[in-house]
């Protein structure tokens, strides 16, 4: 058991798909903004904020934290205030590559654990049509770079070099690979019953 300190219906989405047990608390941490760090560093620093604030108020168990950015030549696009803003960065993701960092940290009791995954995206080319009918959807607008691998943008995307989950919000491999080493159990026995004379996880 532990606590996913993110709001986002995508992360929570991931962990359910591979069964984890968990619990979410939304972290008040106060996030870093894009021109502070490099991309790497500023979706690092910002989950172990989420992370670590969470964990202060329920020191009884582990804690991931995360943070996704989408970034081209330099500029970090996060989620669009606003349809103008979303236009804008789909107008320029188009017809290029562009690359998705997600940082996330597992925070358990004194020790935190933090790494970046880094996923290589190629969008096609979007006329200005397809960025309108696709904002006129919604889908973009609580979407790290406006758009959602997952969603309809899937009809944008060229192909993919590197973990599809992390385009989507948190590198479950990554995720899985370093909570075993730092002994977190993400599953609860599987969702197995215990054996009789045993106790619940």
């Amino acid at each position: 058991m532990f606590i996913l300190a993110s709001g986002s219906p995508r992360r929570r989405e991931l962990l359910q798909q591979i069964g984890a047990s968990f619990e979410v608390v939304v972290s008040e941490a106060e996030e870093l903004s894009g021109a502070s760090l490099p991309p790497g560093e500023l979706v690092k620093e910002n989950a172990v904020r989420k992370a670590e604030a969470v964990a202060h108020e329920h020191p009884g168990l582990p804690v991931l934290g995360a943070d996704t950015v989408v970034f081209l030549d330099g500029r970090v696009f996060g989620k669009p205030q606003n349809e103008a803003e979303a236009r804008d960065m789909l107008r320029t993701l188009s017809g290029r590559e562009h690359e998705v960092a997600t940082g996330f940290a597992w925070v358990k009791g004194s020790d935190v654990l933090t790494e970046v995954v880094t996923t290589r995206v190629f969008f096609g080319t979007l006329s200005d049509a397809d960025i309108d009918a696709y904002i006129r959807t919604g889908e973009p607008m609580d979407k790290a770079g406006a758009y959602a691998v997952q969603g309809r943008a899937a009809a944008f995307i060229e192909s993919i070099e590197g973990s599809f989950s992390n385009v989507v919000g948190l590198p479950l491999f990554d995720v899985c690979r370093l909570a075993r080493k730092a002994g977190i159990d993400l599953y609860d026995h599987h969702g197995e019953r215990p054996t009789a004379g045993g106790t619940p996880a």
